[in-house]
C-alpha cells in the first residue's frame, strides 16, 4: 500500500532525524572535554573546512574578521586568496565548490558592508544548488547584546537585519554567541551544506573566535550520506517504474540535469546507463553529468530549440526518466518541453515522482543503484534504440570573420580531457551547448541565476580547485560587457599563481540583451577598452602573463594549434574581435521566445523630440 503524501513526508523527516541522531551518537562517543586537547573556535571551524576539501579561503579583510584571518593565515592546510571585493569572493567560492566535487567552497566577509556585498553571489549559489559556507566576522558578544551605534550598522539598533537577509539565501544559519555549543552548531550547518547542496551562514564574533573548546568532535568526520529512504515506499517506487518501463517495452529516454552533478550521483548515473543501455540526453545545466563520448549519449535537449534529431528522439520516447531536473526558462527553451507528466518519471535528491504520484523523501542517491538492478533486464531491448551521433562540425564559411557559428565547433577541437571550461552568461553559455566536450571535462555555467560577471570570480575558485584535483587547463569564455563588471579579479588570479586561458569575446557590448531588445540602443553599448593591456595593469611581473588579439579565423586557428599556448603555463588572455549583431543559433532562438514572453510594449513616440529634429 502506497503511503499518502503527508505520511510519506513525515516518514522522510523521521528518517532524516534518525540519520542525524545516529551521527550525533557516534560523535559523542569521542566527546570527552576533560581529556581532549583544546582548540580555538576559529581553528575548529578551519579544521572542519579542511576536512571538507577546502584548501583556499576567499574573502576580504575587515575589522570584525581580522582576528579570525590571523588564524587563517597561520593555518597549514588552508591558503588565504584575498579578493578585490566580496561579490567576487562569493563567485570564487561557488566556482571552487563546483570543481571540488563532494566538497564545499568558503568565503569570509565582515559584518554588514562585506556580507551584503557578497549576497548576490550567495543567492546564485542557492539558486543553482552549490554548497558554499559564508563566514561573517561580527562584533563581540557584548556589543551584540548592547547594540551601540557601531560602524557598519544601520544606526538604528537592528543588528539582526543582515541575518534576516541571509536567511533568504542560505539553507541554515549558525549564530555563534557562546563557546559551549559552537562545535555542535558549526557541525550542524556544515552538514546541512553538504547534504542540501546549498549555502550556509556562520557568524563569528571577534571574541568567540578565540575561545577554547574541546577538539574531540573533530575525530568523527561529518556525515556526508543522505538519510535512508523509507524501504516500503522505495520498493513501491521501484516496482511502479519497472511496470511502466515494461509497459512501453523499454522505449525509454533518460534526461539528465544539473542536480545529478550537484548532488554527486555521476557514478551511480553511469552505472545505470551502462547496465540499462537507455538512450540519454542532457539539459544545458546537465552537460558533463555523463561523459559526452558515451555511446548512448545523444546530445542536449532544450525544448523546441533543440536539434531536430534530438527533439524527435526525446519527445518521441514512450517514457521519460528525468534525473535531477531544474526546469528554468533558459534550461528548457523557454518552457517548451513537450513531455507530459503522464509519461514522465522524475528522480530528485530528496523526492521522486512517478507520473502524477509524489513520493517525498525518496532520494536518487540511494534509489538509483536499486533501480539499476531492477531495470537491467531491459538492456537487450533498449540498446537497439538508435541514438543520434552527437557531433558539431566546423562549418565552411566564405569569409575570415570569426563568427559565432564557426567559433564554438572550432574551440571544441581545442578542448582536452579533464579541462575545466567556464562559459559566461550570454553568447558563451549558449554557444557551448552544442559543443561535444571531452572525457572528464567539467563545464561551469550559471544558466539559472545568470549574474553577468560571475565567471571571472568563479574562474579563480575553479582554477584553485582544479590545481588541487590535478585536472587539466582552466578555460574561460566571457563577453566584453560581462568582463567589465568584475574585471579586477584578474589580479587575484595572478597573485594566486593559477594560469587560466581567458577568451574575451569583444563584440562591443551586451549581445544577449541586444537580441532580447534594443539591438541598436545605447543602453546595450559599453566603453571600449584595451583588453590586451589589462594583465599588464594588474601585475608588475610581465613574465607571468601574455595577451593576444585575433581578428580572423586564420589567426585564431594558428593560436589554438600553438604548443606553447596549449601548455597554459602562464595567464593568457585572448581578445576575439567579433560582430556585435552575431549570436549563436540557440541564443537567437531562445531570446526570440523570451521576448514574446516578456510582452514588451512598443515605446511611445516622443513627438517633442521628433519635432526638434525637423
Amino acid at each position: 500500500m502506497v503511503k499518502s503524501t503527508e505520511d510519506a513526508t513525515s516518514t522522510a523527516s523521521l528518517h532524516k532525524e534518525i540519520s542525524h541522531l545516529r551521527h550525533e551518537l557516534k560523535t559523542s562517543t569521542h566527546d570527552h572535554p576533560a581529556t581532549s586537547h583544546q582548540i580555538r573556535v576559529g581553528n575548529y571551524l578551519l579544521e572542519r573546512l579542511a576536512q571538507l576539501g577546502v584548501t583556499t579561503l576567499f574573502g576580504v579583510p575587515g575589522d570584525f574578521n581580522l582576528g579570525f584571518l590571523d588564524l587563517v593565515e597561520d593555518d597549514p592546510k588552508i591558503h588565504w586568496a584575498g579578493n578585490c571585493n566580496e561579490l567576487n569572493a562569493a563567485y570564487a567560492a561557488d566556482g571552487f565548490a563546483r570543481v571540488k566535487e563532494s566538497g564545499v567552497g568558503a568565503l569570509v566577509t565582515t559584518f554588514g558592508v562585506g556580507e551584503l556585498s557578497a549576497i548576490n553571489g550567495i543567492a546564485g549559489a542557492f539558486s543553482e544548488h552549490v554548497p558554499v559556507v559564508h563566514i561573517v566576522g561580527v562584533p563581540n558578544t557584548l556589543q551584540l547584546k548592547t547594540k551601540p551605534m557601531l560602524h557598519h550598522t544601520l544606526g538604528d539598533g537592528r543588528f539582526d537585519a543582515y541575518l534576516k537577509a541571509a536567511e533568504q539565501f542560505t539553507r541554515s544559519q549558525a549564530i555563534l554567541t557562546r563557546k559551549e555549543n559552537a562545535d555542535v552548531e558549526i557541525d550542524r550547518v556544515l552538514t546541512d551544506c553538504i547534504l542540501s547542496g546549498k549555502p550556509v551562514y556562520i557568524t563569528l564574533p571577534t571574541d568567540v573566535a578565540y575561545e577554547k573548546i574541546s577538539a574531540a568532535r573533530l575525530r568523527t568526520p561529518l556525515n556526508r550520506e543522505p538519510p535512508e529512504n523509507d524501504p516500503e515506499t522505495e520498493a513501491s517506487v521501484i516496482e511502479s517504474i519497472y511496470k511502466l518501463v515494461k509497459a512501453v517495452n523499454g522505449n525509454v529516454a533518460v534526461l539528465i540535469d544539473a542536480c545529478t552533478i550537484r548532488h554527486h550521483i555521476k557514478e551511480e548515473l553511469k552505472e545505470f546507463l551502462d547496465k540499462t543501455q537507455f538512450p540519454v540526453y542532457a539539459a544545458p545545466m546537465g552537460k558533463t553529468a555523463i561523459d559526452e563520448g558515451h555511446p548512448r549519449y545523444g546530445g542536449v535537449y532544450v525544448g523546441s530549440i533543440s536539434h531536430p534529431d534530438i527533439l524527435e528522439k526525446v519527445e518521441g520516447a514512450k517514457l521519460t526518466i528525468s534525473i535531477g531536473s531544474m526546469l528554468s526558462d533558459f534550461n528548457t527553451g523557454n518552457f517548451t518541453y513537450h513531455i507530459p507528466r503522464s509519461k514522465t518519471v522524475e528522480l530528485h535528491s530528496d523526492h521522486s515522482r512517478v507520473l502524477h504520484a509524489l513520493f517525498p523523501g525518496i532520494g536518487f542517491k540511494r534509489l538509483l543503484p536499486k533501480l539499476t538492478a531492477k531495470l537491467a533486464e531491459f538492456r537487450s531491448i533498449s540498446h537497439k534504440i538508435s541514438v543520434p551521433r552527437f557531433v558539431f562540425p566546423v562549418p565552411s564559411e566564405s569569409n575570415d570573420i570569426i563568427s559565432q557559428a564557426w567559433l564554438w565547433p572550432r574551440v571544441g577541437q581545442f578542448f582536452r580531457p579533464r579541462d575545466v571550461i567556464i562559459a559566461e552568461t550570454g553568447t558563451s553559455s549558449f554557444g557551448i551547448i552544442d559543443v561535444p566536450l571531452p572525457k572528464e571535462a567539467t563545464l561551469i555555467t550559471q544558466v539559472l541565476w545568470g549574474s553577468i560577471g560571475y565567471t571571472v570570480g568563479a574562474l579563480l575558485g575553479a582554477a584553485c580547485a582544479a590545481r588541487d584535483c590535478h585536472l587539466g587547463r582552466t578555460i574561460l569564455f566571457i563577453g566584453d560587457g560581462s568582463l567589465q563588471v568584475t574585471v579586477q579579479e584578474l589580479s587575484t588570479l595572478i597573485t594566486n599563481n593559477v594560469t587560466p586561458i581567458i577568451f574575451v569575446l569583444n563584440n562591443s557590448g551586451y549581445t544577449i540583451e541586444r537580441f532580447i531588445r534594443g539591438m541598436h540602443r545605447k543602453y546595450n553599448d559599453i566603453a571600449s577598452w584595451e583588453y590586451t593591456q589589462l594583465l599588464n595593469t594588474f601585475t608588475k611581473d610581465k613574465d607571468a602573463t601574455i595577451s593576444y588579439t585575433v581578428k580572423t579565423k586564420a589567426e585564431l586557428d594558428a593560436l589554438l594549434n600553438d604548443d606553447t599556448f596549449n601548455r597554459a603555463e602562464k595567464v593568457q588572455l585572448v581578445e576575439l574581435i567579433m560582430l556585435a549583431e552575431d549570436a549563436p543559433a540557440a541564443l537567437s532562438r531562445q531570446t526570440e521566445l523570451g521576448g514574446k514572453t516578456n510582452k514588451y510594449g512598443e515605446p511611445e513616440v516622443d513627438l517633442k523630440r521628433m519635432s526638434s529634429k525637423l
